[in-house]
């Protein structure tokens, strides 16, 4: 069978003048066959899935703080922000009809007959120590993906619930996988943890966040001390900055994704 491989840059926006290895950014590659790839939404950036609950909020509030600086809602926040547009979400491929009991364990689903493959399936429950704590009322499923992940040699790949979706009635468990050498698809186990009832979670919905990670990069020691007056003076000059200037971070402190 044909593949078709979608490919986004990783580094885009890196100055050509930081090194010879910026001219070629690292790339991933998401792989399937083309039959079922031209019939199922593809992985795209993350930020094309920022919800309508923050698209359409107000960056200010009415209200204004003592020193007089206008108060801001979360969408003024550009660590959200970022958070909403780090690596890649990839969506559920078809529409499931989820239909959840009041001892949300006997979980019924169902999808279109012209699914090329089922798209949801269950785990055994004591793959997650169910019934035990936390787990006393809870039934393990999975997200079927089609999707081969291929990234650079020396990049893992961090797959997570999509960051910062409330409304999203269900939570994926997070995972590390290596996925410059694991040659094969990964699927995406997860906890219903939306109310009971009929839902339907339609195709194209965001399933899982996925966030390329270089392992040499990751910073593995630690340590835990007081800060050094000129520290303290630091993160004193930060805090009143931060509560009396308008813009500090996005101006001075915050970098380009």
């Amino acid at each position: 069978m044909s593949e078709v491989s979608v490919t986004f840059g990783m580094g885009e926006g890196v100055n050509p003048t930081e090194g010879a290895a910026a001219s070629s950014p690292a790339v991933i590659e998401f792989l399937c066959d083309a039959e079922i790839a031209d019939s199922i939404p593809h992985p795209q950036k993350s930020v094309r899935f920022a919800p309508d609950w923050f698209r359409n909020l107000e960056r200010e509030m009415d209200l204004t703080y003592e020193n007089g600086m206008t108060a801001g809602t979360v969408k003024a926040c550009l660590p959200v922000t970022d958070a909403f547009s780090l690596g890649f979400v990839i969506p559920l491929p078809y529409d499931v009809q989820f239909l959840i009991p009041e001892d949300r364990v006997s979980i019924r689903m169902g999808w279109p007959d012209n699914c090329a493959f089922q798209p949801v399936e269950q785990h055994h429950p004591g793959q997650i120590g169910a019934p035990s704590p936390p787990f006393e009322a809870a039934m393990p499923l999975k997200f079927i993906n089609p999707w081969r992940i291929k990234v650079p040699d020396g990049y893992s790949v961090l797959f997570m619930q999509v960051m910062n979706r409330p409304e999203l009635p269900f939570t994926c468990f997070s995972g590390l996988v290596d996925c410059d050498r694991f040659a094969t698809t990964i699927n995406f186990p997860f906890l219903w943890t939306g109310p009971v009832g009929e839902f339907l979670l339609p195709a194209g919905s965001p399933m899982i966040q996925i966030v390329p990670v270089k392992r040499d990069a990751l910073i593995k020691s630690h340590n835990v001390r007081a800060p050094s007056d000129d520290e303290r003076a630091e993160q004193e000059t930060a805090q009143q900055r931060k509560y009396n200037e308008e813009s500090t971070y996005r101006r001075e402190w915050r970098v380009k994704k």
